[in-house]
């Protein structure tokens, strides 16, 4: 039954770990977890109730992260080193199955194939979402994995809870009717990068419609990379693509790098 339902979950793409003792007291015991929204379902045991509550709270970070490791606990959860002195160790394999994490870009502009196709190549799960029929089309941009007609409030209520630090949205419009609520979406979720196409004086007058309509708190506004992107010099499509999921990846490990939000002067010289 146990990996009837992890099978499952990996074929609907949804995320799960799998915890196994590979050495210690109940060597070969199994527990499945299996995060949905708010709740975390179990199926299996490790051996004790306290062991399986902070594997399964420890595999929780691990899947958020994406990462396989081998975690040490005591029979019964322990994990400091005190507690640990005089027992046996249990070594648990913590085998994370994370679906790819989720570019969302908003807006069927010229730029956004170019991002489409790096993020494919980065192992994104790629959607394209714009209001116009006529410009979203999966011929436009066949390597996108899905291509929405429609506004940014019913996808980002549809999806937002589904999105963590490991994702990203891209606004890449000029349109205030379509980039004032993506980013008022974007900001009510949990993703790891929101990036905004445009100039300093284009998200200037930005921002000013954003406090209109009460988006003013300062860790609001520091999350919204714009100018979006490393300040690299791009000037191509493919250029600016590169720079936009090179700014991706620095922010998720949390390395320092020399964005266009951070930095003044013109954008292109």
């Amino acid at each position: 039954m146990l990996y009837t339902a992890l099978a499952e979950r990996i074929r609907k793409n949804k995320p799960v770990v799998l915890l196994t003792v590979i050495d210690g007291p109940n060597t070969g015991a199994t527990l499945l977890v299996a995060p949905d929204q708010t709740q975390i379902e179990t199926l299996g045991t490790l051996g004790n109730a306290e062991l399986d509550r902070v594997a399964s709270r420890d595999a929780i970070g691990e899947l958020e992260a994406g990462r396989t490791s081998v975690r040490n606990y005591g029979p019964a959860g322990q994990v400091t080193p005190e507690d640990l002195q005089d027992t046996p160790v249990v070594r648990v394999f913590v085998e994370s199955f994370s679906p790819p994490p989720q570019m969302i870009i908003f807006g069927a502009v010229d730029f956004t194939a170019a991002l489409a196709r790096v993020a494919k190549v980065l192992g994104y799960y790629v959607v394209v979402c714009d209001a116009r029929e006529v410009f979203a089309t999966k011929r436009r941009f066949p390597m996108a994995d899905e291509v929405l007609v429609t506004w940014p409030t019913p996808v980002l209520s549809a999806r937002g809870s589904n999105l963590g630090p490991r994702d990203a949205i891209c606004i890449l419009t000029h349109d205030p009717k379509f980039d004032v609520p993506a980013i008022q979406g974007a900001l009510a979720t949990s993703v790891g990068y929101i990036g905004v196409m445009g100039s300093r004086k284009t998200h200037a007058k930005r921002l000013e419609r954003l406090a209109e309509v009460g988006v003013t708190k300062p860790q609001d506004l520091d999350r919204l990379m714009s100018p979006i992107g490393l300040d690299i010099g791009s000037r191509t499509p493919e250029e600016t693509a590169i720079s936009i999921c090179a700014e991706i990846i620095g922010k998720r490990v949390g390395r320092s790098v020399p964005s266009l939000a951070k930095s003044e002067g013109p954008i292109h010289r």
